[in-house]
């Protein structure tokens, strides 16, 4: 089943428009659904589809073993007669003697950065062979696609060699809510809603994860079956995933992501808490981790300015991999041996803080999705992030979920999961309005974003400009 990607379908049947060929790059964090959406693209449109996976990073990995397995791929495929390549110039030349003379072709050539990785020249070997050969091919779509979406950053998309050669850039990211929502089918159509966010909240909108969900089991059952069982898929990803997609690199990388499991930092405070000093290594590190999808930078504006925020904080955005770093990572040992033990959710210790906390974190990373309930067009917003203001001589120390800028609003969006939700949260925004400085040019408004039972009186008391139950959010 396929579901969602409309836009970036779009945007790549559109390249049959032009009279000439087409290099894209499609990057995203790992089980996203990159290589499908291309293979989707293909089947709709394309006449002829060839697809090349890199060999995943292993030791005693060779240049060799990568020219081989692309040429005998290649072959396999297309049904040509190719030979070893001596080096990737032949490769490609085979490549591009391969391509038929008639009808739209579309060639993915999968885990780029897998492919290159033992040959620094490879980059260049493809920038040759596009320039010279590929790109001659009128009716040609060349997708480079990987989930070290660093690698295609610093090798194509920024280098000079590619300037102005590259037709498309696609960064596949979560499925909507309502996606989401669409994927779980059948599973999803038995849950609550609050069942659904239970879901949602742990797998967040990863198509693979979502394929998991067993839909004759309760949330419960496929939580348990998925995370906290020794052969769990939720419970070896993690370390699959991150070892494959930072090889070398995973272990500070892992670091720095550790730390930030515990909350939103700046390159100061995670520097401080690994002990390190500021510097490029770090924020090479943190560039890496946003790549791949691990993390986000919030940086939003100042509302007192209409300047950006000096303060720039990275959090985890990925669900899946805070709900692992948060709850499961440290429950590790007993789980693998099979110790970890419990009969109901709801009686595991921090289960419902901790499930708080992600449904906060599934809000912000959809938050175009609530942009109609609060009767905004994307296109007016000038920031929508995060905001927190440390207290300081004179300063009120502000903290608010999520603060959405416009010409002239600051909405200050209370974020909230919780079985009841009294009058109270009422009393808690009001403090934050207060603490919250603003210029005279902005008015500021409310809103309540919740997944619970809500109080009568919260809305009876007329205080938030819009309450946004989060349900709707699952069916648009």
């Amino acid at each position: 089943m396929f579901v969602g990607r409309q836009e970036q379908l779009t945007a790549l049947s559109q390249l049959w428009n032009k009279r000439t060929s087409s290099l894209v790059t499609c990057r995203g964090r790992r089980r996203i659904g990159k290589s499908t959406l291309i293979e989707e693209f293909a089947r709709r449109t394309a006449d002829h589809f060839t697809n090349i996976v890199g060999l995943p990073p292993r030791k005693g990995m060779t240049d060799l073993a990568q020219r081989r397995n692309f040429c005998e791929e290649l072959a396999d495929q297309t049904g040509s007669v190719i030979g070893a390549a001596r080096n990737w110039t032949a490769a490609f030349r085979s490549l591009d003697e391969a391509i038929p003379s008639r009808g739209r072709t579309v060639v993915l050539l999968d885990e780029i950065s897998w492919m290159g990785a033992h040959n620094p020249d490879f980059a260049g070997y493809l920038k040759t062979a596009w320039d010279k050969r590929l790109k001659k091919h009128d009716n040609l779509v060349l997708v480079l696609c990987g989930s070290v979406s660093s690698w295609i950053a610093e090798n194509i998309l920024d280098s000079t060699g590619f300037v102005g050669r590259d037709s498309l850039d696609l960064d596949v990211g979560e499925l909507s809510l309502a996606e989401s929502m669409s994927m779980l089918g059948l599973a999803g159509r038995r849950l609550s809603s609050r069942e659904v966010f239970d879901l949602l909240s742990i797998t967040g909108g990863v198509p693979k994860y979502l394929e998991e969900i067993r839909p004759e089991w309760s949330v419960e059952e496929n939580v348990r079956q998925l995370c906290f069982m020794p052969r769990g898929t939720l419970f070896r990803e993690f370390d699959e995933t991150f070892s494959v997609v930072f090889g070398r690199r995973a272990s500070s990388r892992g670091c720095a992501l550790q730390h930030l499991s515990e909350s939103p930092q700046s390159v100061a405070e995670i520097a401080k808490a690994m002990r390190k000093t500021p510097n490029g290594k770090l924020s090479k590190a943190l560039k890496d981790l946003e790549y791949a999808g691990f993390v986000a930078k919030d940086s939003g504006l100042n509302p007192q300015t209409g300047e950006p925020l000096r303060m720039e904080r990275y959090r985890i955005k990925d669900n899946y991999t805070r709900f692992f770093l948060r709850y499961v990572a440290p429950r590790r040992q007993a789980i693998a041996k099979g110790l970890f033990k419990f009969s109901s959710l709801e009686q595991l210790q921090g289960w419902s803080a901790m499930l708080g906390l992600q449904f906060e974190n599934l809000i912000l990373n959809h938050v175009e999705d609530l942009f109609p309930s609060l009767g905004l067009e994307r296109s007016l917003v000038l920031s929508a992030s995060p905001y927190r203001r440390n207290a300081g001589k004179g300063v009120k120390g502000c903290q608010i979920d999520l603060l959405i800028q416009t010409e002239r609003m600051a909405l200050v969006v209370e974020i909230k999961r919780r079985k009841e939700i009294g009058h109270g949260i009422i009393d808690d925004v009001k403090s934050k309005v207060d603490a919250l400085e603003v210029s005279k040019d902005l008015s500021v408004r409310t809103a309540l974003v919740y997944d619970g039972n809500l109080s009568p009186s919260v809305e009876a008391d007329r205080y938030f400009d819009f309450i946004v139950d989060a349900k709707n959010l699952l069916q648009r």
